[in-house]
């Protein structure tokens, strides 16, 4: 069959009903659920048009009917402080009768050659199936914590400055915390246009933006919430300060008699029971993105490390067989400057690990000696200490969702 079917790019002009009908049909979502989130038809029909136009989306088709499609939405990055052009890969969907034809796989392929020839280091995505995408490289890169906390366990003995006002989504201050917010937190994904409006696009109409002013008037923190039957329901909440986190949560608190309870999600894993009066309450944690290093030359070349004082050098004996010009050695140098060179080839202090695994240790999900302890990396206890020396432990926060 495949060999009857073209692949080629979409476009907005001519393959949106098609994209957009693959898309509904893989994940589920009818028609009447959109109009029930108060969707009007055409609203409905164009809800993909700026993801279509603005990211690269490539597809199978056969006979002229889209049967499978991949798609790579360009963002910038904050790794380690280090500004790096990455792509969230979105959209992906295959009709259930083409399925087990490797249409998937090609697609995949063709994508992370061509992020590779455009300087797209990373490539990260939400997965529908960690099996799957671990199968081709990708692992777990970041998680997100989702609490709920009774009324009563709300703090109230914070003293905290300042205020809280609540605005509007187009709100210059709320778009203006964010990159400074992301250009100060490894992980974080610098918001551009398409994916601001990706991250309102599901919202229901009674969702409000509250931002934290300091004393002297500069905004600081924002939190974005609703409240429905008697719940806060919080999306997001950012903070570049102390002050700002206690402002917000004063605000929290502020609404003790109108809620229940409070849940909300929080991507910097961490537990934030310890951070509160009463600490008994309820935190769940789920793998949330999953990413894969594109090409280990071009990804080292980016990366920082720390505690370095030149001179550094070890090998990455890294498998990658989905895509060959990983899957080879690489002596990894660190210069006086803390700049990294990496080039194909064996030198000393080799360390034996698979892409996925690299992907995650120079994210900083795990660290170089969990990594080890459970057999994901292979090297001797000095290399092992150099990695630990050298590696930044932050891990990654990541919160979008394209």
């Amino acid at each position: 069959m495949t060999t009857e079917m073209q692949l080629r790019k979409l476009t907005a002009g001519n393959d949106l009903e098609q994209y957009n009908d693959l898309l509904r049909y893989a994940f589920q979502v009818t028609e009447k659920q959109l109009l029930d989130y108060g969707w009007e038809n055409e609203d409905i029909r164009q809800s993909k048009l700026p993801v279509l136009e603005k990211a690269r989306v490539v597809g199978w088709f056969d006979q002229g009917k889209l049967a499978s499609q991949f798609a790579v939405y360009p963002l910038k990055m904050n790794i380690f402080n280090r500004i790096c052009r990455v792509g969230f890969i979105t959209s992906v969907a295959t009709y259930p009768e083409y399925t087990g034809l490797g249409l998937m796989s090609v697609l995949m392929r063709h994508s992370l050659e061509e992020m590779r020839e455009l300087g797209e280091c990373l490539a990260i995505l939400y997965p529908f199936s960690i099996p799957l995408y671990r199968h081709r490289g990708w692992e777990i890169i970041s998680d997100k914590m989702s609490f709920r906390i009774k009324d009563s366990q709300l703090p109230h003995k914070i003293r905290a400055g300042g205020w809280v006002r609540r605005v509007e989504t187009n709100h210059p201050d709320l778009k203006r915390l964010h990159n400074i917010f992301a250009a100060q937190t490894h992980g974080c994904l610098l918001r551009n246009e398409l994916a601001w409006e990706e991250y309102w696009r599901w919202d229901i109409e009674d969702t409000t933006i509250a931002i934290y002013y300091d004393d002297n008037a500069a905004p600081t923190g924002y939190m974005v919430y609703f409240i429905k039957d008697n719940v806060m329901h919080i999306k997001e909440m950012i903070y570049l300060d102390t002050n700002a986190w206690m402002g917000l949560w004063k605000y929290i608190s502020a609404h003790e008699s109108m809620v229940d309870e409070v849940v909300g999600n929080n991507y910097s894993n961490e537990s934030i029971a310890f951070w509160l009066e009463d600490s008994d309450i309820r935190e769940t944690i789920r793998p949330y993105i999953m990413g894969r290093i594109v090409d280990v030359v071009q990804f080292m070349e980016q990366y920082r490390f720390t505690n370095f004082q030149g001179g550094e050098e070890f090998t990455l004996r890294v498998r990658d067989p989905f895509l060959e010009w990983n899957n080879q050695p690489f002596t990894v140098r660190i210069d006086s400057d803390g700049s990294v060179s990496a080039a194909p080839g064996e030198s000393s202090r080799p360390v034996e690990l698979d892409i996925g695994t690299l992907t995650a240790l120079l994210l900083s999900y795990k660290s170089p000696s969990s990594l080890f302890r459970k057999g994901r990396i292979k090297t001797d206890p000095e290399t092992l200490n150099l990695l630990e020396r050298l590696i930044i432990k932050e891990k990654a926060y990541i919160s979008d969702y394209i």
